[in-house]
């Protein structure tokens, strides 16, 4: 029997940020007065992630934290195979869902029920695997007759529910989560977090990035702190919380003597 493994060597991520250099009359009239300057470039790259090592193992339970712009999303979609690495290598043993961008990868002119089984098909389920799952994924999403309804013309908080009653109709070995369920009402938070808990308890492996640190200590045994890219700590959820409240206090201080 195969356990389940993340495996991330070496790993570097650049994204390349390209800029509009295209100035209209207006604009070149505002900038003038203003003193603003035009970009003398096309494209900029951005390092999301820097020389990342880890190893995850079955039956671990583990956070990732950092401040806005760290990498966390970032590497949370190299583990879940998302985005693929400029340098290094990731191996994953196990069946992987990812809960990341809740919604993303919906079809707009579809219905919502045209967009389980386009869905269904990218999870790797069968036309009858899929049909046997239905009825419990609209029943969970609770929108009734919206449906057959253009996911277009669906709330974001609709479009929160189709994507996680969908996402969680599985049963993962790794479970790689975002928190994302803000857009959702009260009542269906709570019967998500419930679903939530489930698997979480039927994962082998969960990888958690929130900023809810409470949800962090109570779900996690290990934490890793990310800081521009890199991984500055990996260990113990209660030593690793201790270096974070250190770091923001610094962070804090920095800003505060900035200001005077």
């Amino acid at each position: 029997m195969s356990h389940s493994k993340i495996v991330i060597e070496n790993v570097t991520l650049n994204y390349e940020l390209h800029f509009e250099r295209s100035v209209k009359m207006k604009d070149f009239i505002i900038n003038k007065i203003k003193g603003r300057r035009y970009l003398d470039k096309d494209k900029e790259e951005i390092l999301a992630l820097k020389d990342i090592n880890l190893q995850i193992n079955e039956g671990e339970r583990v956070g990732i934290i950092g401040f806005n712009g760290a990498g966390k999303s970032t590497l949370l979609k190299v583990i879940a195979g998302i985005l693929k690495p400029s340098l290094g290598h990731r191996h994953v043993s196990g069946t992987v869902q990812p809960m990341i961008e809740f919604g993303a990868g919906f079809n707009p002119e579809f219905t919502g029920r045209e967009n389980i089984y386009f869905n269904g098909y990218m999870l790797g389920f069968t036309k009858k695997e899929i049909r046997a799952r239905e009825q419990a994924i609209i029943d969970f999403s609770e929108l009734g007759k919206f449906i057959d309804v253009p996911v277009k013309y669906y709330s974001s908080g609709m479009s929160v529910r189709l994507s996680f009653s969908l996402a969680t109709c599985i049963k993962p070995e790794v479970l790689v989560f975002d928190e994302m369920l803000s857009a959702g009402d009260a009542s269906f938070i709570a019967k998500a977090t419930r679903r939530m808990n489930n698997l979480l308890d039927e994962a082998k492996i969960l990888v958690l990035v929130s900023h809810d640190l409470n949800v962090i200590e109570q779900t996690c045994r290990r934490v890793i702190i990310l800081e521009k890219g890199h991984i500055i700590f990996d260990g113990p959820t209660k030593n690793a919380l201790d270096h974070y409240h250190r770091c923001v206090e610094q962070a804090s201080q920095l800003t505060h003597r900035e200001m005077l």
